[in-house]
């Protein structure tokens, strides 16, 4: 599973070339795009298709492969494989043939982002790419947005200005945007949520380009000591307690009484009595 560049060809790593220029086949999202890839760094190997449509059955072509004694790479078209991109359906086949799939780690969005965000990476979540719409996508929202971590998400150019809406209604939470990391015309910013339509609309180039967006956790040291909360509200949260975890209970109480969901999470993991 061999990553490749998001953006700047200079970002492969030397053993990604050295195994590439080895591999017998080289399994890949688009061989069109690959092909122009392994050109530019002087290579020219089999190309074998595999991407989200087909995962399943090539996954089998390469596990003939690989039992033939084949040594075969695999590459999407950016980035780590299996990360938001196809790759994760063909290491299952590969291992569950009793077979190895050896990483080669390289460049992903991911990493490079939380590099620069001055966040802690045991405070984050992945999210990736959200459902692209509907009831799906309000689901998985009411989801993550109750996690008390930060929220790493991925989104593409056509539905940035929905996911900016939607930011807008954490509340006061912090958000880093990494938009065309490492290409060009690179980008990152750190804004509150609310901000993220605006800085889009001040720029109209800025709907363009791939995003990967840090929606930082949330800010404990606010004075979310539980407080503001009515009687009532504590009631509900206290018999959830007693059945549910802290996150899973202060999401379910926010939505029975309209209370702030960070205010209850405070207050569920603040003091052992209120459970």
């Amino acid at each position: 599973m061999v990553a490749t560049p998001i953006g700047n060809r200079a970002d492969i790593t030397l053993r990604a070339l050295h195994v590439l220029a080895l591999a017998d086949a080289v399994a890949c999202e688009d061989t069109r795009h690959t092909a122009q890839l392994l050109r530019g760094y002087g290579l020219q190997r089999p190309l074998l298709a595999l991407h989200e449509h087909n995962e399943v059955a090539a996954a089998r072509g390469v596990v003939e492969r690989l039992r033939a004694g084949q040594r075969v790479a695999y590459v999407s078209d950016a980035g780590t494989p299996g990360i938001s991109d196809p790759g994760a359906r063909l290491c299952a086949a590969v291992r569950a043939a009793g077979l190895r799939c050896v990483p080669v780690p390289g460049a992903s969005s991911v990493t490079a982002l939380l590099s620069v965000a001055g966040v802690s990476a045991e405070a984050v979540t992945f999210v990736g790419f959200l459902p692209p719409k509907g009831r799906a996508r309000a689901e998985a929202w009411r989801h993550w947005a109750a996690l008390p971590t930060g929220l790493v998400l991925l989104e593409a150019p056509h539905r940035i200005e929905l996911l900016a809406a939607e930011l807008g209604a954490l509340g006061p939470r912090t958000l880093t945007v990494g938009r065309e990391l490492t290409k060009q015309f690179e980008e990152i910013v750190t804004l509150p949520c609310a901000g993220l339509a605006a800085w889009l609309a001040a720029e109209p180039q800025r709907r363009r380009g791939e995003f990967t967006l840090l929606v930082h956790p949330p800010d404990t040291s606010a004075p979310h000591d539980g407080g503001a909360l009515t009687p009532e509200a504590r009631r509900v949260l206290a018999l959830l307690l007693q059945e549910l975890p802290p996150a899973r209970a202060a999401r379910l109480a926010a939505a029975i009484t309209g209370a702030p969901r960070d205010a209850l999470y405070a207050a569920a993991t603040a003091e052992p009595s209120t459970r």
